[in-house]
């Protein structure tokens, strides 16, 4: 148990899906926590899982969905070098060049890390976000995905100090 929290919950899976609003367009959904300020709740990660939508193939055509979860907007799909990007998932299909339909790729960012993490994120503000854009593709596409964690609560020094790094990161 990360210091300063106090687990609030038993851990729980939080179901997601976000789906482009056309072919290649960038799109984000928002996810709710109904976490409660007031009582200073956080939600502890423990793993997610990204699970991105095949990529047409298309002959001649590098094709590709990418995905990503953080707990803050962003404009584009994050990598994780951003900090506020719990994980990233792409899915392509190599093809420039080719006559046939391509070879298929899956790129993960290590969604659940090695058991000796006791947690890979504390989302301290109501909110996180799912990430989704395709590439070369002739229809819409989409990921779904699953979070896991527990709901905590935060000393004020703490939770306080969450808040203010999360929100200044954006």
């Amino acid at each position: 148990m990360p210091a300063g929290l106090k687990q609030a919950s038993s851990v729980v899976s939080i179901g997601f899906n976000a789906t482009e609003a056309a072919p290649n367009t960038f799109t984000q959904s928002q996810v709710d926590l109904n976490l409660s300020p007031l009582d200073r709740e956080v939600f502890v990660v423990l793993a997610v899982n990204l699970d991105p939508f095949s990529p047409d193939a298309v002959a001649g055509v590098n094709t590709a969905v990418k995905s990503s979860l953080t707990t803050t907007s962003q404009t584009a799909v994050a990598q994780l070098s951003n900090s506020n990007c719990l994980a990233t998932a792409i899915s392509e299909i190599k093809a420039a060049g080719f006559v046939d339909s391509g070879v298929g790729f899956a790129t993960l960012g290590n969604e659940t890390p090695p058991a000796t993490l006791e947690y890979i994120g504390i989302i301290a503000t109501n909110d996180f976000f799912i990430q989704l854009e395709g590439q070369g593709n002739l229809g819409a596409r989409a990921v779904n995905g699953k979070m896991y964690g527990y709901r905590a609560i935060a000393s004020a020094d703490i939770y306080a100090a969450l808040v203010q790094s999360e929100v200044l990161s954006a």
